[in-house]
């Protein structure tokens, strides 16, 4: 009996090696080229912005197209990223359409220079690609959860071209505490290949180079502790502005038009008095910091453009804005603190990254994956400090704590 149990298992484990690495040739290879062709529209819809002023004016008109592709596709009331979350925990149901509309509306969002990411929408084209397959190829409910795992790794990697980062967010940003490793083979696969593909066609992956690296030791290690801290209170900050804004928009203005019109006309004037530095996704901001160049009160201004232009109904997604306001924190920090302002922006990308998404192994593939390994000492303490003190916040109101941060106990609660 024993030895015919070792052989079942041996027998289930091919089968499941074989069927996913099948899967994930296919997953990969689609999100690659969906990823891609999504990354190429919207690096044209940011450069189009950048040299021709006049676009910023057009917000409005781009407000009202992102709302009549909402009502033509029947995908108002859409919940993003939060969707793709619940079809994962839960048994909702994600429609194809929400291909298209995240896909447009993130370009005409860009194309005005809405205060938006594109990795929040990459997560959403690679659900919906997942739940596509899944019912395609009549998979049944765990294995479809699986396959949407996949599409949010594989274009989440081909958007961003960091495929460790992608594989294990995917698994992780759905339940903290608890990994759903049963998807480790294909999401690992489908966001390798994902990022490949949108490598060779020329969809070149973020990379930064920090200028200086102390040596860690007891007299530098307090420095990212203090950036842990202050990552963690604005995350809080980030995601509560963020969520308030959103519900502030509802609660006063009805009409959907009016609504995206009013922040469309409050980001213009915003951007009229502090400049266009803190329109687009931000990665303009996080090059500043990197070099050490960046106003103190940056990250509080990209806090209120984001939620300005996200809560009245822009689209595109929550993360780069994230990485952006972490950036200039912690250039900040350090230009206070006297302390390698480049290393500590570096850090305040990931302590920002960790608070609002709860990923902790994710966020630090991702600072690997974007600033190499050297200044991992200064990244994992980071990464701790802010995970542990950001509280139950997070941009994505469907995601669950499975268990608690600071204790070993079962809570099962959403996200702030």
């Amino acid at each position: 009996m024993e030895k015919r149990s070792i052989k079942e298992a041996l027998k289930d484990n091919v089968i499941y090696f074989l069927k996913w690495t099948m899967v994930s040739a296919v997953m990969g290879t689609i999100c690659g080229l969906v990823g891609t062709a999504f990354g190429y529209g919207v690096a044209y819809s940011q450069h189009f912005f950048k040299s021709h002023g006049f676009m910023l004016y057009l917000m409005p008109v781009s407000g009202v197209l992102i709302v009549l592709v909402h009502k033509l596709l029947h995908q108002v009331g859409n919940k993003g990223t939060n969707l793709i979350l619940e079809s994962i925990s839960g048994a909702e149901k994600i429609r194809l359409t929400t291909l298209p509309v995240i896909f447009i509306s993130t370009i005409l969002s860009h194309l005005t220079g809405a205060s938006a990411g594109k990795e929040g929408a990459a997560l959403q084209i690679g659900g919906c690609i997942g739940d596509f397959l899944g019912d395609l190829l009549k998979f049944d409910e765990r294995d479809k959860k699986v396959v949407i795992m996949c599409g949010m790794s594989g274009c989440f990697g081909a958007i961003f071209g960091t495929p460790l980062a992608a594989a294990m967010f995917g698994m992780e940003v759905i339940s903290i505490g608890v990994a759903y490793y049963a998807a480790l083979v294909p999401c690992v696969f489908t966001a390798f290949l994902g990022a490949e593909i949108s490598h060779i066609l020329g969809l070149h992956a973020e990379a930064f180079t920090i200028l200086s690296i102390p040596d860690f030791s007891f007299q530098t290690g307090w420095y990212p502790v203090l950036i842990g801290v202050a990552g963690a209170v604005v995350s809080i900050l980030f995601c509560t502005v963020l969520h308030n804004a959103h519900k502030l928009y509802h609660a006063k203005i009805k009409n959907l038009y009016l609504r995206i019109v009013t922040a469309a006309v409050l980001f213009i004037a915003l951007t009229l008095v502090f400049g266009r530095d803190y329109c687009g996704a931000g990665f303009n901001l996080v090059e500043e910091a990197i070099t050490g160049e960046v106003r103190y009160e940056a990250f509080l201004l990209k806090i209120l453009f984001t939620a300005v232009a996200l809560g009245g109904g822009f689209k595109g997604g929550e993360i780069v804005p994230t990485l952006a306001i972490g950036a200039t924190l912690g250039a900040a920090c350090g230009s206070l603190l006297g302390f390698a302002p480049s290393l500590c922006a570096a850090c305040g990308m990931l302590a920002l990254f960790v608070g609002a998404t709860n990923c902790p192994v994710a966020t630090l593939f991702l600072g690997f994956e974007l600033f190499g390994f050297e200044a991992m000492p200064y990244f994992a303490v980071t990464v701790a400090i802010s995970f542990a003190l950001s509280g139950y916040y997070g941009l994505y109101s469907s995601q669950k704590f499975t268990y608690s941060k600071i204790k070993t106990e079962f809570i099962n609660i959403r996200a702030h």
